[in-house]
């Protein structure tokens, strides 16, 4: 299963958003959720079982591993390192952190075997987790009252639901920051995504950037995400968005250069493969994309310097990898990984696990030596809580009643995003600082 389409919304009406007193009601839900079975494949550190009766803070991180399609390792294995690393160092408040880890193998029956897991273990929270099957985990989460902290942004619903604290803007900030860049710089623009539930809401949010910016709306090429090879959708990309075909000639009757923005998660590295092939017949088509597409890994394997990646636009969420501002995190890595080479600083996913664990820290730190459950810790969420993140976020404070709740995301309370670029074959600054999309987001047309 790679997230097919469901009837299931992704938006959320803000008439039926659940209020607080729908958590205080879904904690005694959670009685009945959690006598389901625990899931097969999922690891624990220390090693002790969750929820044993121990003084342990028991937290889970998810992520898929292993598919055909994408595939986030190193988000539950810093995880764990994180875990190794906090306890060494004297644990959160004097206490010992469990990290559960799951594998959700892309699929809707396996992430909501993750979810209840989480609830069997009595896990106070998930942190740092990527899936696209939010509509199988988050009712999980929603009836035990267990909060989500710092998913990976992959889905709308980690923007609507009441227990999801997101800590960047999920791929709608980034294609809304990408199109805006782009809408100066290109003719014609292709869209390459998933077809997908989550793939679905991209061109919504790459439009909302594009249209800001006086430009078109981008062409919408849809592509299976556990494809082994992509030469039609490359040649079909490259015709929408050609300018000009070898000979010079005007083929789309618009100026500019054409742009096709791959987004199709790690399988970008092999429609690029395709698309190199391809491009000599169209010079005047350019690329650009997204972290999370697109790595210092995947612009190597593609050919470094000369690949077609060179001199591209890429939208991240955090600094660049060189920032000194991710010391501490490499530091952990450094410390409590063990060489695991599935923990890359570089990868966006490895970022948000960071984040997410750095959140958690500062809210249980917050609760001082009082309890530290899912209902204290939601608490203290929903109650203003301001967590700095060491400049690799705003400060997050989140609410129900922010300004992209209009659109339909109430919970996307950090809007910001880097712009990077490859330069001799390697990821770097565009601009310095932060852009905030907030209100090219507020235009988007998500109906």
């Amino acid at each position: 299963m790679t997230g097919r389409r469901r009837t299931r919304s992704t938006f959320l009406p803000r008439s039926l958003r659940p209020t607080r007193p729908f958590r205080s009601a879904a904690l005694s839900a959670g009685v009945l959720v959690a006598s389901a079975s625990l899931a097969a494949g999922c690891g624990l550190v220390p090693g002790a079982t969750g929820g044993s009766g121990d003084d342990s803070i028991v937290v889970m991180t998810w992520a898929p591993e292993g598919t055909a399609a994408t595939n986030k390792p190193g988000m539950p294995a810093f995880a764990r390192a994180y875990a190794r690393w906090i306890n060494a160092n004297g644990g959160l408040n004097g206490r010992s952190l469990k990290v559960l880890t799951c594998n959700d193998h892309n699929d809707t029956v396996d992430a909501a075997k993750c979810a209840r897991q989480a609830v069997k273990a009595n896990a106070v929270a998930v942190l740092g987790s990527y899936s696209q099957h939010s509509e199988s985990f988050l009712p999980h989460l929603e009836g035990a009252g267990i909060p989500y902290i710092g998913g990976y942004g992959v889905t709308n619903d980690e923007f609507t639901s009441p227990l999801s604290y997101p800590v960047n803007g999920g791929q709608p900030a980034l294609l809304a920051g990408l199109g805006k860049e782009l809408a100066a710089d290109c003719g014609r623009v292709t869209l390459v995504r998933p077809d997908t539930i989550a793939g679905d809401a991209l061109p919504t949010m790459l439009d909302a950037g594009l249209t800001a910016g006086g430009h078109a709306r981008a062409v919408d090429q849809q592509a299976a995400e556990d494809a082994t090879e992509y030469s039609a959708q490359a040649d079909a990309a490259l015709k929408a968005a050609a300018v000009e075909d070898a000979s010079g000639e005007n083929v789309s009757g618009e100026n500019g250069k054409g742009c096709v923005i791959p987004a199709l998660g790690d399988r970008t590295g092999t429609f690029m493969d395709s698309f190199r092939r391809g491009r000599e017949d169209y010079p005047a088509v350019s690329t650009a994309t997204v972290l999370g597409s697109v790595d210092q890994t995947v612009i190597n394997s593609t050919g470094g310097a000369s690949s077609a990646f060179e001199g591209a636009y890429v939208t991240g969420w955090y600094p660049v990898a060189s920032d000194p501002r991710w010391d501490p995190m490499k530091k952990v890595i450094s410390e409590s990984a063990f060489s695991d080479t599935r923990i890359d600083p570089a990868d966006t996913g490895v970022q948000t696990t960071w984040i997410a664990y750095t959140v958690f820290k500062e809210v249980v730190e917050s609760l001082g030596g009082g309890a530290v459950t899912a209902a204290t810790v939601t608490g203290a969420l929903d109650d203003g809580l301001k967590v700095s993140t060491g400049g690799l976020t705003p400060t997050l404070r989140w609410g129900f009643t922010d300004q992209l709740a209009s659109i339909g995301f109430p919970r996307l309370v950090n809007a910001n995003v880097t712009l990077q670029t490859v330069k001799q074959g390697r990821l770097a600054a565009a601009k310095e600082g932060f852009v905030d999309v907030t209100r090219t987001l507020e235009n988007a047309d998500v109906d």
